[in-house]
């Protein structure tokens, strides 16, 4: 029950994840700076400059808007098409994360055995993971870019723009899914580090408890496999000795005879 709701929490908070970064492609103000108002002054009109990743506006005081929009791929520039390429990319992992998580959580009925499930449960892990990393370095890049503008030196004519909201949602976003992907792999960790505990025996040789038994078709063990997890070395003569120290059990009928 508590590995349910690990992932049913893991998989809201993720997929709320992939929902922030796919709203920041679409939003504006992703860098935005204003001109004029300075010292408190009503009398100047103030007029803002912003841009996102589709294209370039003015707004002035009166909310009229005017915008540039990137004509062609190879006319923009090249940070802006290292960031939508980061973005999409880590979108389309992030699409196959999803699928794998949902297929393979516990609480659904499509995804074959349970190891099987908790296999595509790690593989979404891993997706998300690589996923937000590749989105992450998206708003680096783009954070990089603004604030080596704003603390260069004055220049003339260039513009010095300060981060906007869709920045910060997405670096939300990013957390939220390595958080997920994180309540993924909590509940499936035992599929790739599994615990495996020996018996000392006489002789020193190691017994190690099989990961899963055979069983007859009966359904109780099957005592021919008991031999095939001794550890490689033990020849008959040893293993004869060693069924010679075991002690039986005589029965209270027998005890009289």
């Amino acid at each position: 029950m508590r590995k349910r709701l690990i992932q049913i929490f893991g998989f809201l908070i993720s997929s709320m994840g992939w929902l922030f970064i796919l709203c920041t492609m679409a939003m504006d103000y992703w860098r935005i700076t204003q001109i004029g108002g300075q010292g408190g002054s009503f009398i100047i009109k103030v007029a803002w400059y912003w841009s996102n990743l589709w294209k370039d506006c003015f707004t002035d005081s009166t909310a009229v808007t005017n915008c540039r929009d990137y004509a062609v791929l190879w006319s923009v520039s090249y940070y802006v098409q290292a960031v939508r390429g980061l973005l999409m990319c880590g979108l389309t992992i992030g699409f196959f994360a999803v699928v794998c998580c949902f297929i393979g959580m516990d609480c659904t009925y499509i995804g074959g055995a349970e190891q099987t499930k908790d296999k595509l449960v790690f593989s979404g892990a891993v997706f998300h993971f690589v996923g937000g990393v590749s989105n992450i370095a998206a708003y680096c890049l783009y954070i990089n870019r603004v604030a080596k503008v704003a603390f260069a030196p004055s220049v003339p004519g260039v513009l010095k723009y300060d981060l906007g909201p869709p920045i910060f949602l997405g670096l939300v976003g990013c957390f939220l899914i390595f958080f997920g992907a994180i309540l993924y792999a909590v509940t499936v960790f035992r599929v790739v580090y599994r615990k495996r505990s020996g018996v000392q025996t006489i002789g020193g040789g190691t017994y190690m408890v099989p990961l899963s038994r055979g069983r007859s078709m009966y359904g109780g063990y099957n005592p021919s496999r008991m031999y095939e997890y001794y550890s490689s070395g033990r020849t008959t003569s040893q293993l004869s000795r060693l069924s010679e120290t075991i002690p039986t059990k005589v029965s209270e009928r027998d005890a009289f005879v």
